[in-house]
């Protein structure tokens, strides 16, 4: 049988998982990835050591599920986005240290775009705000911190995100997909192409950029000194992207939630569209061309309920804060706004802080476990409800190691008031690569993709509208509440 190899390079570890082309799990290995916090605000990783934990997590993979390198007829590719990276383009040499997505030195950059007003004419090409978090500013630093402008305009420097380092040390092809394109804010959303204007914007070469394909088709072969044989790259997508597709959410109306420490959130929509309070972005471009969504962060999920256990020692696993949410029916009137970090989608409020109101003397830890549950559970509210606008929700599929309580995932059933799917395999991002690179390969079609589906269990909405309706009034009020606190705070201390 002809065999399937994805791999998921993240932010602190890299996997490979071996399928079978009717999507089961031969084997699977992992490795860790050190951060580095050289200042405040600054996470960096070393480029060699994402290559070799690739490498590595692969070799391992292989080796367990019993598969020859020559057996693998399709290599899908997926990873944590926005990262930037510079090498050398005739030696393949690191430049400098990947700027991680979650760095924030660029702040003063994008700060000052905003200030000149060009946030509208950003967001109009390209989905994306003006924010550090994404990969043009980090580029725009390594370039002149580093010295690189010249050379830059001479060829030599190659710039790309995970996915194109990946590429170009795996296969000699300076490549990238339209899905980690989209996130750079230098790639037009609508002509499907890096923006001259973006680029001037921001003071990039053009020759730095590697080529833009569509996500599922062939990006070159695997040099075989790597594994032992030339596997073919067919499918390359952000890792939400690849967990959207890993979902089958196909059709508009469909999306997926991502609970992990925090919370990543997508729905297909028919078209580009830009909705406040919530990114554009490309699900995937294929041979039926682009395919739109909608994305929406939370930044707090699964840290919550490591919060309570860690922080506050309510309970002694994440497991414990279901068991003591379920011995209350409701949360007495409490809510918990899960703000320790600020507000992303829609409220994107960085000066948000953490919030708990409604307590009385009968508030007990059954509550506060409950209250932090359904504050997960509105969040995901919060954000689908700025989606709306463009494309109503019709059904959300669920991923991540959070989304195994069924406490809940019943509550976000309750608050979104739609069903619920949970998978039985959680870690879609590795799945949705390996389904698209079976595809791109013509191994699969997508009617033959359905097949990979298996649910696990469905979660219907229990509370009537109304009651759903009153339970969330009381939630925005809550935010409302959070909002601003920090600057508020800071305000009232310096006066």
């Amino acid at each position: 049988m002809p065999y399937l190899l994805a791999l998921d390079q993240g932010t602190t570890s890299s996997r490979a998982v071996v399928y079978d082309l009717t999507g089961r799990v031969l084997a699977h290995a992992r490795r860790p990835l050190a951060l580095s916090y050289p200042r405040p605000g600054w996470v960096e990783a070393d480029p060699e050591a994402i290559f070799d934990g690739v490498v590595a997590a692969a070799r391992e993979a292989l080796a367990r599920a019993g598969v020859a390198a020559d057996q693998v007829v399709a290599l899908g590719l997926t990873n944590q986005r926005e990262t930037t990276l510079v090498w050398d383009r005739n030696t393949g040499r690191p430049l400098a240290p990947a700027i991680i997505w979650q760095d924030r030195r660029t702040a003063p950059l994008t700060d000052r775009l905003k200030d000149e007003g060009h946030q509208g004419f950003v967001r109009v090409r390209t989905g994306l705000v003006l924010d550090p978090y994404f990969s043009a500013s980090k580029l725009a630093w390594l370039l002149e911190a580093m010295d690189l402008g010249a050379a830059a305009r001479r060829g030599r420097v190659a710039f790309g995100t995970v996915d194109s380092w990946l590429l170009y040390r795996l296969t000699g092809n300076h490549l990238t997909d339209a899905t980690n394109a989209s996130r750079t804010l230098l790639f037009n959303l609508r002509t499907l192409a890096w923006d001259q204007d973006l680029l001037e914007l921001f003071g990039i070469p053009a020759g730095v950029l590697p080529e833009v394909r569509p996500s599922l088709g062939e990006f070159g072969r695997v040099d075989p000194a790597f594994f032992g044989a030339p596997i073919p790259v067919t499918a390359v997508l952000g890792d939400q992207q690849a967990a959207l597709f890993g979902q089958l959410a196909f059709e508009p109306g469909l999306a997926k939630a991502t609970y992990g420490t925090g919370a990543f959130l997508v729905q297909r929509i028919p078209g580009f569209a830009l909705a406040e309070g919530t990114l554009t972005t490309l699900a995937w471009l294929d041979d039926g061309g682009a395919a739109y969504a909608l994305e929406g962060s939370i930044f707090v999920a699964g840290a919550l309920l490591q919060w309570l256990v860690e922080g506050l020692g309510l309970a002694g696993s994440p497991e414990e804060v279901e068991r003591l949410a379920h011995r209350v029916p409701d949360t007495g009137g409490v809510y918990l706004v899960p703000a320790l970090t600020g507000l992303g989608s829609p409220h994107w409020d960085p000066h948000a802080r953490g919030l708990l109101i409604g307590l009385t003397r009968g508030t007990g830890r059954a509550h506060l476990a409950r209250a932090a549950l359904e504050g997960i559970a509105y969040r995901t509210a919060d954000a689908f409800s700025a989606m709306a606008g463009v494309e109503p929700l019709r059904r959300l599929r669920v991923d991540g190691g959070a989304a195994k309580s069924d406490l809940l995932v019943q509550l976000v059933a309750d608050a979104i008031g739609v069903p619920v799917e949970r998978p039985a395999d959680l870690e879609t991002t590795a799945r949705g690569a390996a389904l698209a690179a079976a595809m791109g390969a013509g191994q699969l079609s997508r009617g033959d993709a359905l097949s990979w589906w298996q649910g696990e269990r469905e979660f219907l909405p229990s509370l009537d509208p109304d009651r759903r309706q009153a339970r969330y009034r009381g939630w925005r009020e809550a935010v409302a509440r959070a909002k601003g606190w920090a600057r508020w705070s800071e305000s009232t201390e310096n006066s």
